[in-house]
């Protein structure tokens, strides 16, 4: 008999508190309406990594068909202490077509009437955060006016 497997748990890493940009409408690509977002700087606050977010990334979205947005971020904090870490972060937001709306429009909405989760990759060659390298994260967030909060959790 396999013994049984242990059930992950969540431990609270950060709140990344991103700044954007004004979105850059592309189009209609291959498998939606594709559009960029850069992330201008922000603020990154919690129990285990604390600093600021770097003027640099974006997200690429696909808008799909069915109103689900496809996030695929790329971007890098830097730490108080100095290190740099970068910061994959891919997940989907959807909802009610009326919430949806509300949310494009830029409006402040509850995050509880939407879904927005994502999985995050965080990379760094700074030995102080060498467990960033060998941890799964995942984050639920928010899309505000100007700019988006994910709460990021270690997978223990």
């Amino acid at each position: 008999m396999t013994p049984a497997l242990p059930t992950p748990g969540l431990s609270h890493v950060c709140d990344l508190h991103v700044e954007l940009d004004q979105i850059r409408e592309m189009g209609q690509g291959r498998a939606g309406r594709r559009r960029i977002i850069p992330i201008i700087g922000g603020r990154v606050e919690g129990p285990r990594l604390n600093g600021r977010l770097l003027n640099l990334g974006a997200d690429w979205q696909t808008i799909w068909p069915n109103d689900v947005a496809e996030l695929d971020t790329r971007y890098a904090m830097e730490t108080n202490d100095g290190a740099v870490i970068e910061i994959v972060n891919y997940g989907y937001r959807h909802g009610p077509a009326e919430v949806l709306a509300r949310v494009m429009a830029g409006e402040a909405v509850p995050p509880d009437q939407y879904y927005m989760r994502t999985q995050a990759r965080l990379e760094t060659g700074d030995p102080r955060y060498d467990w960033v390298n060998r941890t799964i994260f995942v984050g639920t967030g928010t899309r505000q006016p100007l700019g988006v909060t994910v709460s990021l959790f270690a997978v223990d």
